[in-house]
C-alpha cells in the first residue's frame, strides 16, 4: 500500500466636446478631452490557425486567399473553423484560437486576464505585444507597451545580462542615456549584481525572469504586459514584482496586463479582470465578480465527470474505487478537514513499458494546483513489464488540511516522467467542509490554502 502524506482610480469628467476614437489610427487620439484616457482598445480581434501544419495553410489555400483579394472578396477560410476546444476532437482543420475580442483598457488600470490552458491566453498577449498579428481586428495603443511573455524573450544568449539590459532597452524605444540613469536600479531590484557581466546562457530561468523583469517595469513603459512568467521566480521576488506592478499603477498612472492562475494575486493587484474560454470572452467587468464567474465556469466542469486521453495503448485504468474507511465515495460528494481517501484503480498493461509513473495533481475551483502527489512518495519503483497483464494500484492520502472548498484529482500515467501514455482529468472532485476539527466559530478564510492544525495552551 502506497501511503501519501501528505488601485489605481481613474477620475473621468464628461463634457459635451468629447470625440470618438479615431477608426484609422494605431494611436488613440480623443480630441479636446483627455479625461476618457482609453490607452488600450481592443476591437474584434480574432486568431485563426491551421492544425497540423506550419504557416497559415497549403499553396492552394494561399493562392484562393490571394485570387479572393484582388477581387476585393473576403477571405474565404473566414468562414469556416471551429471554436478552440482543446478537449474534444473536432472536424474542421482551421481553429480559432481566439474569436471576436474587445475590451477597454484605461489608463493606470491593472487588467487580469483570467481562463484555464487553452483559453487563448498568451495568444491575446503576443497578439498586443505584436509578437504576431490577428486574422481580423484591429487595436488601438497610445504610448509604449513592454511585454514579458515567457523566460529569457529578447535575451541573447552570449551577451552578459548588462549588455541585454541595454539591448532590451533599445528595442523598447529607449536611448543609451536613458538606460544609463536607470541601469544600477534596475540591477539591483534583479538581485543578479553577481552575475551581471556573465552571459545569461549561464542564467538559471529564475535569474533570468527577475532580470527581464526588471528591465520591463524600470524602463517605464505605459502599457507592461505580463504572462504566468513570475511563477519561475521565488516567492520573495514574486512579492517583489507585485508590489513594483501596484507602484507602477498607483503611483506613476501607468497600466498593466497580467495573466496569472494565482487568484490571490489577481485580486489583490487587478481592478478589472476578462474571463477567456474556448478563445471567447465570457465576462469583462470587476475583478472579484470575474474571478467568481471564473470559479463557478470551472466549479460545473468538475460536474460533468471525467475526461480520459489516450496518447497511447499501452497503457489504460478501469475500475476506479475511491473510499473513506469502509464507504464507497462518488464523485461531487462531501468530505471535511481530516478526512483520509483511498484510492483503488487498476492498470492495464498492453505492451512492453518501462520506467512507469503514476502522479496525481490536486486542484481547487479556481484550477489552481494545491498538491501533487506520486508514487515515488512511496518508495515505489516499478519494475519493466514485458508482458501484457494487470498491476493492482492503492494508496490512502494523509489527512486532507485544505481550506474548505471544490476539489478535484488529475490523474497522469507517463514514462521516464517524460513521455505522457494516458490522462484522466477530474477522475474525482468533492467539496471539502469545515466538519469537527475545527473549533473555530467563524469560516476559515478563503484566501489561505490550508489549515494547520494547532493545540493552544494559555497559563495565567
Amino acid at each position: 500500500m502506497l501511503k501519501i502524506t501528505g488601485k489605481a482610480k481613474v477620475m473621468e469628467k464628461k463634457t459635451g466636446n468629447q470625440q470618438p476614437i479615431t477608426e484609422n489610427s494605431q494611436q488613440i487620439t480623443v480630441n479636446g478631452d483627455q479625461s476618457t484616457d482609453i490607452i488600450l482598445k481592443v476591437e474584434n480581434i480574432s486568431k485563426q490557425y491551421r492544425l497540423g501544419t506550419l504557416g497559415t495553410g497549403t499553396i492552394s489555400h494561399d493562392l484562393n486567399r490571394w485570387w479572393h483579394q484582388i477581387r476585393g472578396k473576403e477571405d474565404p477560410y473566414l468562414k469556416i473553423g471551429e471554436t478552440n476546444d482543446r478537449s474534444t476532437k473536432g472536424e474542421s482543420e482551421y481553429v480559432w484560437a481566439l474569436k471576436d475580442i474587445s475590451f477597454e483598457v484605461k489608463r493606470g488600470e491593472v487588467l487580469g486576464i483570467i481562463g484555464k490552458n487553452g483559453a487563448g491566453k498568451s495568444t491575446l498577449l503576443k497578439i498586443l505585444s505584436k509578437v504576431t498579428g490577428p486574422t481580423t481586428g484591429s487595436i488601438k495603443t497610445k504610448g509604449r507597451i513592454a511585454s514579458l511573455l515567457e523566460v529569457g524573450t529578447g535575451f541573447h544568449p552570449e551577451m552578459t545580462g548588462r549588455e541585454n539590459v541595454y539591448l532590451n532597452g533599445a528595442i523598447l524605444g529607449m536611448t543609451k542615456k536613458e538606460i544609463n540613469v536607470k541601469i544600477d536600479e534596475i540591477i539591483a531590484f534583479s538581485g543578479c549584481q553577481r552575475y551581471i557581466d556573465t552571459p545569461t546562457k549561464r542564467y538559471s530561468s529564475g535569474m533570468t525572469v527577475r532580470l527581464a523583469f526588471a528591465v520591463a517595469a524600470f524602463l517605464e513603459p505605459d502599457i507592461l504586459i505580463v504572462d504566468e512568467v513570475l511563477a519561475v521566480g521565488d516567492a520573495e521576488f514574486q512579492k517583489k514584482a507585485i508590489g513594483k506592478m501596484q507602484d507602477i499603477s498607483d503611483s506613476d498612472g501607468r497600466t498593466v496586463l497580467f495573466v496569472s492562475h494565482n487568484m490571490a494575486a489577481v485580486k489583490s493587484l487587478c481592478t478589472k479582470s476578462v474571463v477567456l474560454n474556448n478563445g471567447e470572452v465570457v465576462f469583462n467587468g470587476d475583478v472579484h465578480e470575474g474571478v467568481s464567474f471564473y470559479s463557478d465556469m470551472f466549479s460545473k466542469e468538475l460536474q460533468e465527470g471525467a475526461k480520459i486521453k489516450a496518447f497511447s495503448d499501452k497503457v489504460s485504468v478501469e475500475k476506479i474505487i475511491i473510499n473513506k474507511g469502509d464507504k464507497q465515495l462518488t464523485t461531487g460528494c462531501s468530505l471535511f478537514i481530516g478526512d483520509k481517501i483511498t484510492f483503488k484503480f487498476t492498470l492495464l498493461i498492453n505492451s512492453i513499458t518501462e520506467g512507469l509513473c503514476i502522479s496525481l495533481d490536486i486542484l481547487n475551483k479556481n484550477e489552481e494546483f494545491i498538491a501533487h502527489i506520486s508514487h515515488e512518495d512511496g518508495e515505489i519503483v516499478f519494475e519493466p513489464v514485458y508482458e501484457s497483464g494487470k498491476i493492482e494500484v492503492k494508496f490512502t492520502t494523509d489527512k486532507l488540511f485544505f481550506i474548505p472548498d471544490i476539489y478535484s484529482f488529475n490523474l497522469w500515467i507517463g514514462q521516464f516522467q517524460i513521455t505522457t501514455l494516458y490522462t484522466m482529468k477530474n477522475v474525482f472532485s468533492f467539496v471539502l467542509e469545515e466538519g469537527e476539527l475545527v473549533k473555530r466559530t467563524k469560516a476559515l478564510p478563503r484566501h489561505s490554502k490550508f489549515f494547520l492544525n494547532t493545540k493552544w495552551e494559555i497559563n495565567d
